[in-house]
């Protein structure tokens, strides 16, 4: 079956910097759109951003500026660099990615186990 494997999250201070990666393996005949989305603790789910297959991306109005999503496709991956990280980034990421199976040809939304991204004042 299909996975994403998250890494690169930990501890930073604040003004910091940081890079997340996930990478895409198993059965996958095609990925179409990557994200990345966040959960701090008490709050819902939100989206940080979203990148096509051919490079679109967009964002939050809260990491709007501060944050790049990219993806490789020949390496199966995506990366969110966070910039300039406040206290309030403070949350568990996850990554997502909208991918068609082999043989099934079928496309279905995967999500990483999540990553935690702490942000010290």
């Amino acid at each position: 079956q299909v996975q994403l494997v998250e890494s690169g999250g930990g501890l930073v201070q604040a003004g910091g910097s940081l890079r997340l990666s996930c990478a895409a393996s198993g059965s996958i005949f095609r990925i179409n759109a990557m994200a990345w989305y966040r959960q701090a603790p008490g709050k819902e789910r939100e989206l940080v951003g979203r990148i096509s297959t051919g490079g679109s991306a967009n964002y939050a109005d809260s990491v709007k500026g501060r944050f790049t999503i990219s993806r490789d496709n020949a390496k199966k991956t995506v990366y969110l660099q966070m910039s300039s990280l406040k206290p309030e980034d403070t949350a568990v990421y996850y990554c997502n990615a909208k991918i068609v199976v082999r043989l099934a040809l079928t496309e279905y939304d995967y999500w990483g186990q999540g990553t935690q991204v702490t942000v010290s004042s």
